[in-house]
């Protein structure tokens, strides 16, 4: 009776470390886990990991994972992009260019007022959609004491289109959805 009890004790100890080493094994190589963000349009959805990625407090130690992805699109349907909850605890930033701004359109978000958007595919002003980007701004101050935000982590979503796809003027604003 008394090495039948050794027996499985041993059994329950050899399987015990076995398990603990599998889970150490599996877990050593998994590297940093940042947040995400997904675009969908006309059932298409795409999620990516960050571009760019650095401590608040540090921004000379940054990772480039470079991440991006690609979403097609075509003026029938807008884009709904959301944010991971991480990103939309703190102010941050959706950066849109189109084909024929001269500059990105850039929209703030206070912490917590928005995890969704829904960006229209084409802008009456400025054409087809031709990116996204989402950005946490970090406040730096240079040598003369000028505040100024720069992104410490950033986020990107490029976009095409059929080169035959017509399209029609559309709303040229959008919203956060609800």
């Amino acid at each position: 009776m008394k090495k039948g009890v050794a027996i499985l004790a041993a059994l329950a100890l050899l399987s015990s470390i076995g398990t603990g080493l599998l889970v150490w094994q599996l877990s050593r190589n998994s590297g940093p886990h940042y947040p995400e963000i997904s675009a969908y349009s006309h059932g298409q959805t795409v999620r990516v990991g960050p571009f760019l990625y650095c401590p608040v407090l540090d921004l000379d130690d940054c990772d480039f994972p470079q991440n991006t992805a690609d979403l097609a699109l075509n003026s029938r349907h807008p884009v709904q992009l959301a944010v991971d909850p991480a990103i939309a605890r703190g102010p941050w930033l959706l950066v849109r260019t189109y084909e024929d701004a001269a500059a990105p359109v850039v929209q703030g978000f206070l912490p917590n007022a928005a995890r969704t958007v829904k960006i229209p595919s084409v802008d009456a002003r400025f054409g087809k959609l031709t990116g996204i980007v989402v950005q946490l701004p970090t406040l730096v101050r240079d040598e003369d004491g000028n505040e100024f935000p720069v992104p410490h982590a950033e986020w990107s979503v490029r976009t095409s289109w059929d080169a035959d796809e017509e399209y029609s003027e559309s709303v040229t604003d959008f919203q956060p959805a609800r």
